[in-house]
């Protein structure tokens, strides 16, 4: 009796130790590793975690290339005269052209040309002295009884230095003589030149001539 009592509480322990050790067994394999386990959720985290943008700035915006005038452009910061200068030589031009155009028969031509002198250079003043009292030219305007009035209005700027400017000016002639009456329109290319504060006429040609208002001697 005592061996087999023996024998059967040896195998009820083997029994129940084959038990415990199946048991952890099935625990091991069932739980999942913790060196493993946490390496691939690093990984997860890692491969999932948004990329950084790095913002770019704008593109430079390309140069308009239509011309637009600013609303303070000054024109005459880039002329070699001011206003007021460019001004009087201008009104110069344009009364010394009226006067040319204005004379009569009766008139003194040597008064005539006096007139004339007091808007030119010396030099200037002796050449229109010689052409108004010229007496071929007054015996025509004489016989014809040649009266003449003259307007001008300063139509361009072809050239300009700091001393010298030369105008197109347009010239209209009214005249009434014995062959008739009528309207002479011309051009002329009119040189002023500095003297002094003031401004003088250098030369006078038709404009078509190509007065390049060289004040060269």
């Amino acid at each position: 009796m005592t061996t087999q009592g023996t024998d059967r509480r040896k195998g009820l322990a083997f029994a129940g130790a084959v038990a415990v050790l199946a048991a952890v067994g099935v625990y091991l394999t069932m739980s999942p590793s913790t060196g493993g386990g946490d390496r691939d959720r690093t990984e997860t985290v890692a491969g999932t975690a948004p990329a950084t943008v790095v913002s770019s700035p704008p593109p430079a915006a390309a140069p308009s290339q239509v011309a637009v005038t600013p609303g303070t452009f000054d024109v005459y910061r880039y002329l070699p005269l001011s206003r007021s200068e460019l001004g009087a030589a201008a009104d110069l031009a344009q009364r010394f052209t009226a006067s040319y155009g204005t004379f009569e028969y009766s008139e003194d031509p040597a008064a005539f040309a006096s007139r004339l002198n007091a808007f030119s250079t010396n030099e200037f003043g002796e050449q229109l002295t010689r052409a108004m009292t010229d007496p071929a030219v007054v015996e025509q305007n004489k016989a014809d009884r040649v009266v003449s009035k003259g307007s001008a209005q300063v139509e361009s700027i072809r050239d300009m230095t700091p001393n010298m400017v030369v105008f197109v000016v347009g010239s209209v002639r009214h005249v009434i003589a014995q062959s008739g009456e009528k309207d002479q329109n011309d051009q002329y290319a009119v040189t002023v030149v500095k003297a002094a504060a003031d401004w003088r006429v250098y030369d006078m040609q038709p404009a078509g001539a190509g007065q390049d208002g060289d004040t060269s001697p």
